[in-house]
């Protein structure tokens, strides 16, 4: 690598924005993602396969990257310029599959490692598979340029042209050829277009020229090149020839292209020029993509801040409905109501007179693990419930949005609270009595009660001030008898412990019932949350992508890389 720090820090510029791209959030399936990630792609493939690994040696070998149409005669061009055969040709399509590259000895160092196109398997092999890329060493191709005999660009195999589009942008010249019956075609030129705003190096060949009219032929094709911005790209014509017993075509036909080539790997200060001038395209051409890239994010970004807020206010709500109806009589119903009744009947529940454990024999109806039990499963009971009616809400606001549709087809169990929400609410409805008995028995260690120092005391007690809580505690406005079971359990507290007192244990206890609750509904709405990527992450990476493109096209335009080039060579 040059010494000159401008390209050294073209290089650290264009690494750290080959990893801002690759990491791009693109989870969404938003209206426009597929063309997100199609320039996610894009920008991906040509800095890790040609600009990262081309700045770091720019004394490298050449890489000539054949490419063209369907037909167009690519492979007996490639075998024809090496003089052997090393591709495949024939009438069927797509015929080639693996893509061809064909190097001296001398360099076979440098495209045998994964410096260039680290992500298509080496093999010796015709493997016949699309990502792989087979190697010939010939001593025909002169030293410091290789040919890569790529796929066909309008593939009738989506993997083959997507290869093929990423092998031309990993060129540092494309040798592009078409035929008199193909040159017009729309997709060559769609390439030829790109490779022109790209700045990239590209010659010409028209091949299968017939021998009638092929003047006339070259004339069109050199006018639509110099329209099309490809005025100084070389034009070489190949005619229509009878192949020889190996399938080459004659040297007459394929000598200019063969000495041109050989002039080139000679000629150091014209390969300066090429690579020089396709690496700054490229670096120039990734900075704007990746900068329309970053505008892309915006969609994604807007759908995740929807779908979250979605998610936050069906949850937000569901949360505090559960919690005002676990404290406004709701939950003293049906066979809580009853049991609680059977146990206020029994007597005083919390009298002054003496330890509960010395009064007369209860009925186990109107025991108070009993009750506490029936409780405990009321409370979560009714956090199922509203957790059940917060999904069905969730998935109704999700599928109002392109993105929420996406999701709710990948994951179609998101309509029913989560498998191990019943057991989350009973294990918080367990804790939560739990340390509402043990409020009581600080407050009785405290108070010196007789009435609840014996154990029963306590459940009875804790029992009494769930009911407490559950009732709202003197603003209670369930059923009348759902008054009535709160009336008697604040009696019965307040004999015990003075109003004071029970109306704090009340308000500590429901804090904490709220505090469990909103916990309990937060883990339960991360279900959905986990599947969007967080707004500010998104925002983020996208004034990270932004910085880094800007800061990239600044050292490029900074850094001398035809001089760098020059020094390298």
């Amino acid at each position: 690598m040059a010494s000159e720090p401008g390209i050294g820090e073209l290089l650290t510029a264009t690494e750290d924005l080959l990893g801002a791209v690759r990491t791009v959030p693109l989870r969404l399936s938003t209206p426009r993602v597929d063309h997100a990630k199609e320039l996610r792609r894009e920008v991906a493939d040509q800095l890790s396969d040609f600009v990262v690994p081309r700045l770091k040696r720019l004394d490298a070998p050449m890489l000539v990257v054949v490419g063209g149409s369907t037909g167009a005669g690519k492979s007996t061009l490639v075998n024809s310029i090496v003089g052997r055969h090393v591709s495949d040709s024939g009438v069927l399509r797509p015929t080639t599959r693996t893509p061809v590259l064909v190097h001296h000895p001398d360099d076979a160092d440098w495209f045998g490692s994964d410096r260039v196109l680290p992500d298509l398997k080496r093999t010796d092999e015709n493997v016949q598979e699309v990502y792989a890329l087979r190697q010939v060493s010939s001593p025909t191709v002169p030293a410091g340029i290789a040919l890569l005999d790529a796929p066909d660009i309008d593939s009738v195999d989506v993997g083959n042209r997507e290869l093929a589009e990423q092998l031309l942008a990993a060129a540092d010249l494309w040798l592009f050829v078409t035929s008199a019956a193909r040159y017009a075609d729309q997709v060559p030129w769609d390439y030829l277009r790109r490779a022109a705003e790209r700045s990239a190096s590209v010659a010409v060949v028209l091949d299968r020229a017939p021998a009638e009219g092929v003047d006339d032929v070259r004339r069109h094709l050199a006018r639509m090149m110099t329209a099309r911005g490809l005025s100084d790209s070389p034009l070489f014509t190949v005619r229509e020839s009878r192949v020889d017993g190996r399938g080459m075509l004659p040297f007459d036909e394929v000598g200019q292209i063969v000495l041109w080539l050989q002039d080139l790997a000679a000629d150091l200060v014209g390969r300066r020029t090429i690579i020089a001038a396709t690496l700054h395209g490229a670096i120039r051409h990734d900075v704007f993509t990746a900068r329309d890239l970053a505008d892309e994010l915006d969609e994604q970004a807007e759908a995740a801040d929807a779908l979250t807020a979605d998610i936050e206010s069906v949850y937000r709500r569901a949360r505090d409905e559960a919690v005002s109806s676990a404290t406004d009589g709701t939950v003293l119903r049906g066979e809580v109501l009853a049991r609680w009744q059977q146990l206020a009947a029994d007597g005083e529940l919390l009298g002054l007179r003496g330890p509960l454990d010395t009064r007369r024999e209860r009925s186990p109806a109107a025991d108070a693990e009993a009750v506490d039990s029936v409780l405990g499963s009321g409370l979560a009971l009714l956090l199922v419930e509203r957790a059940e009616r917060a999904a069905e809400e969730a998935v109704r606001a999700w599928a109002s949005h392109h993105a929420g549709r996406a999701l709710l087809d990948e994951y179609q169990d998101l309509g029913r609270a989560g498998n191990g929400f019943a057991t989350d609410a009973e294990r918080v409805s367990r804790e939560w009595q739990q340390h509402v008995r043990e409020l009581l028995a600080e407050r009785d260690g405290e108070a010196a009660s007789q009435a609840t120092t014996a154990a029963r005391g306590v459940n009875a007690g804790g029992v009494a001030l769930m009911v407490a809580v559950f009732a709202g505690f003197g603003g209670v406005t369930g059923t009348e008898a759902g008054i009535g079971a709160a009336v008697a359990a604040q009696r019965a507290l307040q004999e015990a412990f003075g109003e004071d007192a029970v109306r704090e244990l009340a308000d500590r206890a429901a804090a904490d019932l709220a505090g469990r609750v909103e916990t309990l509904f937060d883990a339960e709405a991360d279900r959905f949350t986990r599947l969007v990527p967080e707004p500010r992450t998104v925002r983020s990476a996208q004034r990270d992508l932004r910085r880094l493109a800007n800061r990239t096209d600044a050292v490029r335009l900074a850094a001398d890389i035809r001089r760098d080039t020059e020094e390298g060579l």
